[in-house]
């Protein structure tokens, strides 16, 4: 999170305004404005990215692209908007000019790969790492159950909360809370399995099936 969406608003750390910006955009400047001043920022010197900027608000006119700007873009930004997938590709005027626009965030292409990526990779881990948490002993079986179950619920509300702020950035704090509560959640897993495993299994005990004896419960 902090890799992607760390520097939108141009400052160090996450904050309510970079989740805004990289989500429902920054309607005050261009795209090509918004990620040099934030997330670009240290791709490019000082006169460099001011020089672009000035040329966005001028409308990014073709007639200076030749002469200046595809060397300029050539120089600091082909090396990945050119070979990464997702990302624009800056070899050709008619893309770079799509991005001298008013920012309005995440296109519903981006958000709709991301979300699938999104969805399905973390799903995977939290999956596994639930399936070992299961197993675990001494842990009231209600409190699996919510712990299990958190981290889904979570990434859900987080992956809804994108598409909602893209609407309106007022849904932004429900990203912060999604991205807050799986990692919570998934973090007590970790440390739970982990401490089971390498420290509890060294006392000598045997404490047998953890399913076995959660199912036993049930029965009572």
């Amino acid at each position: 999170i902090m890799m992607t969406h760390g520097m939108a608003d141009g400052k160090v750390g996450l904050s309510l305004d970079d989740v805004v910006y990289s989500y429902y955009g920054n309607r005050n400047g261009t795209t090509l404005e918004t990620k040099l001043n934030g997330s670009m920022q240290d791709k490019a010197p000082q006169e460099v990215r001011t020089e672009i900027i000035k040329w966005a608000r001028n409308g990014a006119p073709e007639s200076e692209w030749e002469p200046r700007f595809r060397e300029v873009f050539a120089q600091h930004c082909i090396k990945c908007h050119s070979a990464i997938p997702g990302i624009p590709n800056f070899t050709q005027y008619e893309d770079v000019q799509k991005a001298a626009v008013i920012d309005e965030g995440a296109s519903i292409q981006n958000l709709t790969r991301v979300s699938h990526i999104h969805l399905f990779g973390i799903s995977f881990i939290f999956f596994f790492m639930a399936l070992i948490f299961s197993l675990s002993v001494n842990v009231p079986r209600w409190l699996k159950e919510v712990t299990i179950a958190m981290p889904f619920a979570f990434l859900i509300l987080d992956i809804f909360s994108w598409w909602l702020t893209k609407w309106h950035p007022a849904f932004a704090w429900f990203t912060i809370i999604g991205g807050f509560g799986y990692s919570a959640a998934s973090a007590f897993m970790w440390f739970t399995c982990m401490y089971q495993m390498l420290v509890m299994s060294r006392n000598g005990k045997v404490y047998g099936n953890a399913w076995e004896a959660d199912i036993r419960l049930d029965d009572r």
